[in-house]
């Protein structure tokens, strides 16, 4: 249990059987009448964002979320298999759990695993990854200074699109919230 003044960005509140993070909060104090806080907060399963009041001084049921570094071992089926490097034990997330990002994951790539009571909540990858580029069509000579894109396969196997001048075998850094392309990198 939590109080309103315990409020911080991050924390995980248990609402109707439901877990919501705290993305932002402000205490109000209105000339006329009680104070309150006024939250934005996001469910930890859907992502779904919505604004919600408590008034000052409420408990409210607290989460406990509990975040791992984790090292992506391989895909088994359609399960995920991650390690712990601290106790070495393996966990089996689903492709719904480990969502989008998925298709960003590299073997032996650190991410952050969430649980709450054992259950796997979400897998967190890094902000960019690199990744090489396998297959992508030769850009045109005349196209550069158009600022076209066009597709590329990703070592991964996704596929994002990347400006004319990549070539296939190039390193690339890309977003793995979007999958949008960030740059190059040099070797």
């Amino acid at each position: 249990m939590a109080s309103t003044s315990d409020f911080k960005n991050g924390l995980v509140l248990s609402i109707d059987n439901q877990l919501w993070s705290i993305i932002e909060f402000q205490h109000v104090k209105p000339g006329k009448g009680p104070a309150f806080v006024r939250t934005k907060l996001k469910n930890v399963l859907s992502g779904k964002v919505v604004d919600k009041t408590f008034n000052a001084g409420v408990k409210v049921d607290t989460a406990t979320v509990d975040r791992r570094d984790m090292t992506y071992l391989y895909h088994d089926g359609s399960d995920y298999v991650f390690m712990d490097g601290d106790t070495f034990d393996q966990i089996s997330i689903s492709e719904a759990t480990v969502g989008d990002g998925a298709r960003f994951l590299l073997e032996n790539m650190k991410v952050q695993v969430a649980t709450h009571e054992g259950a796997p909540l979400y897998v967190e990858l890094p902000v960019t990854v690199e990744l090489e580029v396998k297959h992508t069509d030769p850009g045109l000579q005349g196209d550069r200074s158009t600022g076209g894109t066009k597709p590329a396969t990703l070592e991964t196997g996704a596929e994002i699109s990347v400006p004319l001048f990549i070539n296939t075998g190039d390193k690339l850094k890309v977003d793995s919230r979007d999958g949008n392309y960030l740059g190059r990198v040099n070797s």
